[in-house]
């Protein structure tokens, strides 16, 4: 009992620093190990959510039956316990749910010719206040359909021979990035805000003594 004690106050603990506005898409995974290394990598990064499009009908569908999958258990540290996953049968069922929530999309999907294409270390994430970062299947990457409904695309440069990363490695770095940047914006924020106040205190504590 303690032990789930202790656990429930770590969870509580790093839901102060989570990316508030920021979720991590994965599109049609075919191996099953890697989405529990993505959903490893959004509870660690502390992205808010992670949303899964598959039409496999063996993933299940809720989130209680995804905590009990010892499948996902193993390779996602246990993460998936403490980590927010929603499941989507299709690439459009999951961009019209974002798009009517107020998130903007961005693709990491290198080289694609009409986008934006954008480093990942130039890349300004606090631009829009509610943000989805897509990450395609191991072989296909994206579908033309998410990319094209994106704001832009972001590639990881590369300085050796080998040009790709493989889905965990690559959603830990873009995430890593992201969540980095909008984090500092977000305690910026909060430091404008605090100050802010305090200078008001200041006001009327100094109105009050006259």
């Amino acid at each position: 009992m303690a032990n789930r004690s202790s656990l429930r106050e770590k969870a509580n603990r790093a839901r102060e620093y989570r990316c508030r506005n920021l979720i991590g898409v994965l599109e049609h995974p075919r191996d099953i190990r890697n989405i529990g290394t993505f959903v490893r990598n959004i509870n660690a990064l502390g992205v808010e959510k992670a949303y899964i499009v598959t039409d496999n009908p063996d993933f299940p569908a809720e989130w209680e039956s995804m905590r009990n999958r010892n499948s996902l258990l193993g390779t996602s540290a246990s993460a998936i316990k403490w980590t927010f996953v929603r499941v989507f049968p299709t690439t459009e069922a999951c961009l019209q749910h974002l798009e009517d929530k107020g998130f903007a999309s961005i693709a990491t999907s290198p080289h694609q010719k009409g986008k934006d294409n954008v480093l990942l270390h130039e890349g300004d994430y606090t631009r829009f206040r509610r943000l989805a970062v897509w990450f395609g299947s191991e072989g296909r990457g994206l579908s033309d359909l998410a990319i094209a409904r994106s704001r832009f695309c972001v590639q990881i440069p590369m300085a050796g021979i080998v040009e790709s990363l493989n889905l965990g490695t690559c959603s830990g770095i873009v995430l890593y990035e992201v969540a980095r940047q909008r984090r500092e914006y977000q305690k910026r924020k909060a430091e404008a805000r605090a100050a802010k106040a305090f200078a008001g205190l200041r006001v009327v504590l100094a109105n009050g003594c006259v």
